[in-house]
């Protein structure tokens, strides 16, 4: 009865309805390309989209989080923002099968360009201004093809208020933006590059992802993006940046996602193959710490395990 009890009284719970399934699409045909850095994620062609999409129904997880993979690369990222691209392609596809399936599709130049930076480069110098009129037609795009939500994760300056007009002038003006404010310039992300095939060809994106050892900062960040036109705010990572989610919670009245990023998924899988740590109670552990940090959803490469151990709970 103690276990009713303690039931009874949790402060925090997590439920299947706020859980976002990332979701990586490739060009080219019959692709089922597992990530090697990140077990059980794998790249999937339009052809074979529907068998990850199929899971993800079976396992109650109404949203997903689209990342493109192209075949050719270039140093426009035009891939990107072109209406034919493999996103616009992804999201017409789940239009058509999948009507309750809420699509967020991510906006960066980072998977499309051969330097593998998030915006225009021009001797070794990131050009803000000029990369923010892509994003914009990447986003148009994006919304013209079904796609409910956008979310930009380049951290261009002033990106949210290109994108929000652009939208409303395409007369998408009921889009939705996710905006990633809060993005760190974190070592998380390695595994995530080998899945989206994004590494940067030279430097890093410390220039205009923001410095780990700024909370402050992060806050003028998300007021920025709200002023903007911001409907939403992600912070990414999760699991080392909970202070960050909390304080974006308790000052702004907005519904705010934590990005439960590959790295953290990656050292919970290698751990768990190692036998070192009880995965299932890691994973939901890590989930309750996000919500009681604030979180209202969460963007989680575990999603559908986590999903079929929330439904074992309810039986």
């Amino acid at each position: 009865m103690n276990g009713i009890l303690r039931d009874m009284v949790r402060e925090n719970h997590v439920r299947v309805d706020e859980l976002i399934y990332p979701v990586f699409v490739a060009e080219g045909e019959n692709i089922c390309r597992p990530v090697k850095s990140m077990p059980g994620i794998c790249q999937y062609s339009l052809d074979r989209l529907p068998e990850e999409l199929d899971r993800t129904v079976d396992a109650g997880v109404r949203a997903v989080l689209l990342f493109g993979i192209p075949a050719h690369k270039d140093p426009k990222g035009s891939g990107a923002y072109d209406e034919d691209g493999i996103i616009p392609q992804a999201v017409r596809l789940i239009r058509e099968r999948y009507e309750d399936l809420l699509v967020i599709a991510d906006v960066c130049l980072c998977e499309y360009t051969s330097h593998g930076h998030c915006g225009l480069v021009r001797e070794g110098e990131i050009l803000n201004d000029e990369t923010l009129p892509l994003l914009a037609a990447a986003s148009v795009a994006y919304a013209r093809a079904g796609a409910d939500i956008i979310a930009p994760s380049d951290m261009m300056d002033r990106r949210v208020a290109a994108i929000r007009t652009a939208l409303d002038r395409a007369g998408f003006v009921h889009i939705p933006i996710l905006s990633y404010a809060a993005k760190f310039a974190s070592g998380y992300y390695g595994p995530f590059r080998d899945a989206a095939q994004s590494a940067p060809g030279f430097g890093d994106r410390r220039t205009y992802q923001m410095d780990p050892a700024n909370g402050r900062e992060a806050l003028r960040e998300v007021e920025q993006d709200l002023a903007e036109g911001a409907d939403m705010i992600i912070a990414k990572p999760a699991l080392a940046y909970m202070d960050v989610i909390r304080e974006i919670v308790y000052h702004y009245n907005v519904p705010v996602v934590a990005y439960n990023v590959s790295g953290e998924y990656a050292m919970v899988k290698a751990a768990a193959a190692n036998g070192w740590i009880d995965e299932r109670r890691i994973v939901m552990e890590n989930l309750l710490g996000f919500k009681r940090a604030g979180a209202g959803m969460i963007i989680t490469y575990h999603a559908l395990e986590a999903a079929g151990w929330l439904q074992e709970e309810r039986r």
